[in-house]
């Protein structure tokens, strides 16, 4: 095609091609709705509420936004792809949503390390939590997030704009991921594989290392409780953090980091509805479901409502 990627169309397959499973599958439409109501619903409670001022719900809300954000990104350009006839999208917007999918994963693993660092400070140092997890603290963690975050994707998306696509166009995928587009080039694409390989192997391997530890603390500190019931109790807010952590480092890593020879293109988009469809959704569920103090602001919200 001898086209410059600044002129190139990737051409997005979906899920299917099959009318009746594309039909099935705008019920996505109300996963994404539920999805922005539960999100937004957590941030409105926490900005609202005097209960939920606490550094983890502080975070929790930045997770919020950023589930929010990464949902954006993906569902309506799939359900695009799926309803309708153009299923193109330019080189251009295929690097800012491939740029804007990558800053919101970025972000969000860093996030979840500090979750797990004021629980840490919450059991092991319940004497110095306030003074260690002040709102100063909590600002300064988030915007290092964002900052490490942004740096990180630029590194792997600005090279994206040297590289030049004249074969196929097609991206057997229903958006534009970064491993997706860099094997659709005729360059010699190696350096930028590898870029990504060790930046977003970087990035998952030390925001995973400062989660385990704090959670190696946690619970030899939680074994050290006599009783089943304290065990229980001081370990109780930490399972649902754990869960998302597990959900979105699980489905992440395999996705990304797994050998090429695993690569399978029906594997890949379960992968990717998992973490960027479905974990958003069940985000707010699984952090507020046993959150009795969350569940009680939005209780006051509805019937402020009401």
């Amino acid at each position: 095609m001898g086209n410059h990627s600044a002129q190139f169309y990737f051409s997005l397959s979906g899920l299917s091609n099959d009318i009746h499973f594309q039909i099935f599958l705008f019920s996505l439409l109300l996963i994404y709705l539920l999805t922005l109501v539960g999100n937004g619903m957590i941030m409105l409670a926490v900005r609202t509420s005097p209960h939920l001022q606490s550094p983890m719900y502080f975070f929790l809300s930045h997770l919020s936004f950023l589930d929010m954000g990464y949902s954006s990104v993906t569902v309506p350009s799939m359900l695009e792809t799926i309803t309708g006839k153009q299923k193109t999208i330019s080189a251009g917007e295929g690097f800012t949503q491939a740029f804007f999918m990558l800053l919101s994963a970025t972000i969000e693993v860093f996030i979840l390390s500090s979750m797990a660092y004021d629980r840490y400070s919450a059991i092991c140092q319940p004497l110095h939590s306030m003074e260690l997890m002040n709102i100063s603290f909590c600002r300064k963690l988030v915007a290092t997030a964002w900052i490490i975050g942004f740096f990180h994707e630029l590194t792997n998306t600005l090279p994206l704009l040297r590289l030049q696509f004249c074969g196929s166009n097609v991206i057997r995928h229903f958006s534009c991921e970064l491993p997706s587009i860099i094997s659709l080039s005729c360059n010699d694409t190696f350096t930028n594989q590898m870029l990504f390989f060790l930046c977003v192997g970087a990035v998952g391997l030390i925001s995973l290392f400062l989660t385990v530890l704090s959670y190696i603390y946690i619970i030899s500190a939680v074994l050290k409780i006599n009783s089943t019931e304290g065990r229980h109790k001081a370990f109780s807010p930490c399972s649902s953090h754990l869960t998302v952590v597990i959900l979105f480092y699980g489905t992440g890593y395999f996705r990304y980091l797994r050998p090429s020879s695993a690569t399978s293109v029906v594997l890949d988009k379960i992968l990717s509805i998992q973490y960027s469809i479905l974990t958003p959704l069940l985000n707010p569920i699984i952090c507020s479901l046993q959150n009795k103090e969350m569940k009680a602001a939005f209780r006051k919200m509805l019937r402020l409502k009401s």
